[in-house]
């Protein structure tokens, strides 16, 4: 029986190990610092092994690790590198959903030399993205054709009927990584020209984008989407370019978000003593007599702006003390997030990804091809998100252990002995792009 470890317990992981303790030569140990969430995953299954484990504890994780054949990491992407030091020590083959980082691409040499397979980027942005963008390239290709531009979206929010709050927002995945998202730079090309967005500026460099079938966003650069072009091998392409998609409004009200302090990590209160109206008084220097009104003067908005009303609604003018010690306004602001912004009982969520190509063919035609997934998670039961993340890196585990993908080092799902069976068995549990066509 094949032993599969799966490190993290978190809102994405429900699905994927459902998926593989569905397959009866597997046994699916979860491992999480809180072991309630991995008996939860469990429900008595009798494949399933709850663990507690501290990843810090390393003495703990090296032994834990030894007795696996393949590790899943949902752990954030900070410990990645540790737990793929180990899988390098130890011979295990590795599986992620997070994005390659240099000192991971670094360990590509010592897994193939170990016959080894690292397989990152494999959840739904970075992954199905992925998948379907080398599915339609490859099309391209394989007509004789180039892609010239390259545009790729993805979002998740409330489904339309349960957006139902002034931020347009629920979190169906960590505060914290969206919030240190928010903090990101961006670059890509269009026509010919890099685009370099400044962190300080992510929030202002956006445009509205119609999803078909799905309604109107605003989409925002996710990050460099440079390096794509050799990823994807459209080297030739004068457009690259990833965003993030978000409901209308957004882009502005975190703009002032940020530039009211509220993702900073360094500036810190003891909020036994201070409530969150207390701390962003002190964000914009106010005594508090007119709160509202000095925050539209440091703001420059007025004192009708949405974003205030947002702020309020929230709870941050709020004098209840918070149940935190001494913590950063960052802390506040992701406390205050995960406790508001969140999907009540038979609420779900939507996930869309939209990609557009124009590719170039030798007799001159261009044509513009679309390609847009548009799902949604199911009541009380699991979530977009998590099925469009954990799924695909569930199949790629079951397909590793049952030697269909042999390859060795580190990889993310570009090359069609990956991407070809994942997408047809997503598409087998309705998860699945629509793509379309039109001359130009």
């Amino acid at each position: 029986m094949k032993q599969i470890l799966v490190l993290g317990a978190g809102l994405v992981a429900r699905p994927l190990v459902r998926y593989l303790l569905e397959e009866p030569e597997f046994q699916v140990t979860i491992a999480s610092r809180t072991v309630s969430k991995a008996e939860a995953l469990i429900d008595n299954h009798p494949r399933g092994i709850a663990l507690a484990l501290n990843v810090q504890d390393e003495e703990a994780l090296r032994e834990t690790v030894s007795k696996a054949d393949i590790v899943i990491s949902l752990l954030p992407w900070i410990h990645h590198l540790t737990v793929a030091n180990l899988c390098i020590e130890l011979e295990k083959n590795l599986v992620t959903t997070s994005y390659v980082k240099p000192e991971m691409q670094a360990l590509d040499i010592a897994a193939r030399e170990k016959g080894l397979i690292f397989l990152n980027e494999i959840g739904v942005d970075p992954g199905i993205d992925h998948m379907a963008a080398m599915r339609i390239i490859n099309g391209v290709k394989a007509d004789g054709g180039k892609v010239k531009s390259f545009y790729s979206y993805c979002g998740g929010l409330p489904a339309l009927a349960n957006d139902n709050n002034p931020l347009g927002y629920k979190f169906s995945w960590s505060p914290v990584g969206v919030m240190l998202a928010a903090k990101n730079n961006g670059r890509y090309l269009r026509d010919g020209k890099v685009v370099d967005v400044a962190p300080e500026h992510l929030f202002e460099h956006y445009w509205l984008l119609d999803v078909p079938e799905c309604g109107t966003f605003e989409a925002y650069v996710n990050r460099d989407a440079l390096p794509y072009l050799d990823v994807y091998g459209i080297k030739d392409a004068e457009s690259m370019y990833r965003g993030t998609l978000r409901n209308i409004g957004h882009c502005e009200s975190w703009n002032y978000f940020k530039t009211m302090g509220l993702l900073d990590q360094e500036r810190r209160f003891d909020f036994r003593k201070s409530s969150p109206r207390q701390v962003i008084a002190a964000l914009v220097d106010s005594n508090g007599d007119d709160l509202i009104g000095d925050i539209a003067r440091f703001l420059e908005v007025p004192k009708h702006s949405i974003t205030i009303k947002k702020m309020d609604w929230l709870g941050l003018l709020s004098d209840e003390k918070l149940p935190l010690e001494e913590a950063s306004v960052f802390d506040m602001f992701a406390h205050i997030l995960e406790n508001t912004l969140v999907y009540g009982e038979g609420e779900v969520d939507l996930l869309a990804q939209h990609h557009e190509f124009i590719a170039e063919y030798p007799d001159g035609r261009k044509e513009k091809i679309t390609s847009t997934m548009v799902d949604t998670g199911f009541p009380n039961g699991d979530s977009s998100m998590a099925r469009t993340v954990s799924l695909p890196a569930a199949i790629a585990t079951k397909m590793i252990l049952q030697g269909k993908i042999n390859l060795t080092g580190v990889h993310i799902p570009v090359l069609p002995e990956i991407y070809e069976p994942v997408l047809k068995e997503l598409e087998s549990m309705d998860i699945a792009l629509i793509d379309r066509k039109c001359a130009l």
